[in-house]
C-alpha cells in the first residue's frame, strides 16, 4: 500500500508489528494519533521510550520491574516462603488480578520444549533451584499452562526440586482447560485454582 507520507508509512509499519494488528488497523491507529491532540501522541511516545529504557527484570524472581528487586519481592507483608512458578510475567499479572495469592513468584521466561529447542538452560530454572536451596522456601506452587510443554516443564522441575531438598510441591487445580494459558482464564476460575491447589 502506498502512503502519501513517509512518517505515516513508518508508523503503520511499526504498529502492524503488534500481535493481531494488521496494516488496516495499524493505519486507523496512526490516523487516530494524528488527529489527536499533539500531547496525547507525545505522551505515548515517552511511555514507549520509558518502557525500553526503564523496565528491567527483577534479579530475584525475573518479573518486570523498574528496580533491581521488584515490588512484590520487596513487600515484607507477602509470604516470602511460598513461590509460585509461572511461565512469564503475563501470568503474574493474571494471578495478581485475583487478589487471592499473597506469596512471591518465579518467572521461568518460557517452557521446556524439545521440539522448539528450548532447554532448561535457556530458562531461569537454575536460579529457581538456587532460591529454593538458599532461601527459607516451604512451598513451590507450579502454575504452568495445561499443555504438553507445561507438563514437561512441571515434571522436570519436580525432579530437580526433590533432588535439591524435601519441599512441599503443589500445582494449581485443573479448573483451567487443557491447553489453556493463564492470562486467558477468568479471575474467579484462576483464584479457585490457586486456593484449591493439589500436592504434585
Amino acid at each position: 500500500m502506498e502512503y502519501s507520507s513517509v512518517a505515516i508509512g513508518k508508523a503503520v509499519e511499526g504498529l502492524s508489528k503488534f500481535p493481531g494488528i494488521g496494516k488496516k488497523t495499524a493505519l486507523r491507529m496512526a490516523l487516530y494519533l494524528l488527529r489527536s491532540e499533539k500531547q496525547v501522541t507525545l505522551d505515548l511516545a515517552k511511555a514507549l521510550v520509558s518502557l525500553v529504557e526503564d523496565v528491567v527484570f527483577c534479579e530475584r524472581c525475573f518479573h518486570i520491574s523498574e528496580k533491581k528487586i521488584c515490588g512484590i519481592c520487596e513487600n515484607s507483608a507477602r509470604d516470602q516462603k511460598t513461590i509460585c512458578v509461572v511461565k512469564d510475567f503475563q501470568d503474574v499479572f493474571a494471578i495478581e488480578s485475583t487478589s487471592y495469592y499473597k506469596g512471591i513468584y518465579h518467572v521461568l521466561n518460557g517452557l521446556i520444549s524439545p521440539l522448539e529447542g528450548i532447554s532448561p538452560e535457556k530458562l531461569t530454572v537454575a536460579a529457581l533451584l538456587k532460591r529454593v536451596e538458599e532461601e527459607e522456601i516451604e512451598e513451590v506452587i507450579l502454575a504452568l499452562p495445561a499443555t504438553m510443554d507445561g507438563d514437561t516443564t512441571s515434571h522436570y522441575l519436580v525432579n530437580k526440586l526433590e533432588e535439591a531438598r524435601r519441599i512441599k510441591i503443589t500445582t494449581i487445580s485443573r479448573g483451567i482447560s487443557v491447553g489453556g494459558e493463564l492470562d486467558y482464564v477468568d479471575e474467579l476460575t484462576l483464584a479457585r485454582s490457586i486456593i484449591d491447589r493439589k500436592n504434585y
